[in-house]
């Protein structure tokens, strides 16, 4: 009975797999896995069937894709594959924080391993390793790193490094440690950071020097992500590296991050600053094209001008803000005085704008932003993300008139709005949004994002009944509304429920 369900099951793969060998590598990391676990146990028991009969090369991309760990453990059933895991040109281990406990020592091991017996012919097209910081083990795998990059060619290599405490009970203390800890751990293996490619931290306080002497130790690093890491509070991080080419902070106590000279830079993430004047300072950025920004405007919070933070970086063509469903903190400013840093624009993100505020002040960014291709706006106040849980009747509305009446824009196609409600806030927006941009051609119109935290999370805060019309009355009269002063075609209107 059972070698007759081994049959049926091995005819089942053959069929999903077809004629061609080549197909299987199209298949789903799960059903792979599968195969693999079944073509292993076959082997054991000395079964014959055509997935034995794949070549390495075939196998091998097939185990790239479910990952190295697994891999290691479906190879050490099959004699055959035992030695695959050594010409593996991709090994990643990304556990999650709660396996990676459990498991932490087996990172080290089985990266020493396989770096130590690999080709030295064979390229490592990436490899990624998440483990925590604890000193001997990373002392062991910032060795195997650092002997292999001597020997071997690598495309790309990432650090992910964990600390043994989280961001919700980490205190200045422990970040000291870490910090301290983790330039012990460059110290003691620089020919390993000096091949890294991506760097991700979180939980450190460095010294003034640090954070300067970890990059030009990273000669080739070219991501670097701060989480919660910082040199002090209110203090000025200044960046200078030739490679870089992303960088993300989140959180820490940086007064300000001047960004001095990094002539490869193009994508810039800084997510939930402190309150101040000059969070970030663009210097020489001249590849600069993906600006992010997330905070939480609270009531001591300072105001941005757009023009000051751009003034560098005028090759900005992807810019995302995020209010936080809080107030809104950045300027509406005249577009003779914007228009210069926003040349380039094509795509505009404003995310949890506050449901209560007026969204027509973002027009001024699209009068001055000639070439904005698409424009996506979220309305939302998403309780889990927001910082005060002040009643909405503290927060402000932000004042905007049009510096030239009627004024026509001729590059927006696309408007995007999350969150639409049939009010007058939306229908008038989306109405003078297409009056302006002459050759709009689509409009896509979301109801209210639903999370499941909110509600729970906070179960005494109110929630606004959604007016998001459902019937087609309903969406007929809504598009007769905001289509009829226009004098160009009518644009698609897309109701997405």
């Amino acid at each position: 009975m059972k070698l007759n369900r081994g049959r049926r099951r091995r005819r089942d793969l053959k069929k999903s797999v077809g004629n061609g060998e080549a197909r299987l590598s199209e298949l789903p990391n799960d059903v792979l896995l599968n195969i693999l676990e079944t073509q292993s146990t076959e082997a054991a028991t000395n079964v014959e069937d055509r997935l034995s009969e794949l070549p390495n090369d075939l196998l091998l991309n097939i185990l790239e894709r479910v990952g190295t760990l697994d891999a290691v453990r479906t190879c050490i059933l099959s004699k055959k594959m035992h030695k695959l895991p050594t010409m593996l040109s991709q090994i990643v281990i990304d556990l999650s924080p709660r396996d990676l406990i459990q498991m932490d020592g087996v990172v080290a091991h089985v990266a020493d391993k396989i770096l130590s017996t690999r080709s030295p012919q064979i390229t490592v097209r990436k490899l990624k390793l998440k483990f925590f910081l604890v000193p001997s083990r990373c002392l062991s795998i910032g060795k195997s790193v650092g002997l292999a990059m001597a020997t071997q060619k690598f495309d790309a290599a990432e650090f992910e490094i964990m600390t043994l405490r989280d961001n919700g009970c980490c205190t200045d203390a422990h970040r000291l440690v870490f910090a301290q800890q983790f330039n012990d751990f460059v110290g003691d293996c620089p020919d390993a950071f000096s091949g890294l490619t991506r760097l991700d931290l979180r939980n450190m306080r460095f010294g003034e020097s640090d954070i300067p002497n970890i990059l030009s130790t990273c000669k080739q690093l070219e991501s670097l992500s701060l989480f919660e890491c910082d040199g002090g509070v209110c203090s000025v991080l200044h960046v200078e590296h030739a490679r870089l080419v992303e960088f993300v902070i989140t959180f820490g106590e940086f007064k300000t991050v001047v960004l001095d000279r990094l002539p490869r830079l193009q994508r810039m993430t800084y997510n939930i600053w402190p309150c101040g004047e000059n969070p970030l300072v663009l210097g020489f950025v001249p590849q600069l094209w993906k600006l992010s920004l997330t905070k939480a405007n609270l009531s001591s919070g300072k105001i941005l001008n757009l023009s000051k933070l751009l003034d560098n970086a005028p090759t900005v063509s992807d810019l995302y803000l995020d209010f936080l469903s809080e107030k809104i903190w950045v300027q509406p400013e005249c577009p003779k005085v914007l228009a210069p840093v926003l040349a380039k624009l094509r795509f505009l993100n404003l995310d949890h704008l506050p449901e209560e505020c007026d969204i027509t002040w973002t027009l001024f960014l699209l009068e001055a932003a000639p070439y904005l291709e698409e424009l996506c706006i979220t309305v939302w106040d998403h309780k889990c993300r927001m910082e005060s849980q002040k009643s909405i009747s503290e927060k402000s509305d932000v004042k905007w008139e049009p510096s030239v009446p009627h004024f026509k824009h001729k590059k927006l196609v696309r408007l995007i709005i999350y969150g639409f409600q049939s009010d007058d806030n939306f229908i008038g927006y989306v109405r003078r949004v297409i009056q302006a941009a002459v050759n709009i051609r689509e409009v896509s119109l979301h109801d209210r994002k639903v999370c499941q935290w909110c509600f729970e999370k906070f179960p005494h805060l109110e929630v606004r009944p959604s007016s998001y019309p459902r019937t087609s009355e309903e969406l007929d009269l809504l598009r007769e509304k905001m289509t009829a002063a226009s004098a160009t075609a009518s644009p698609f209107i897309h109701f997405r429920s």
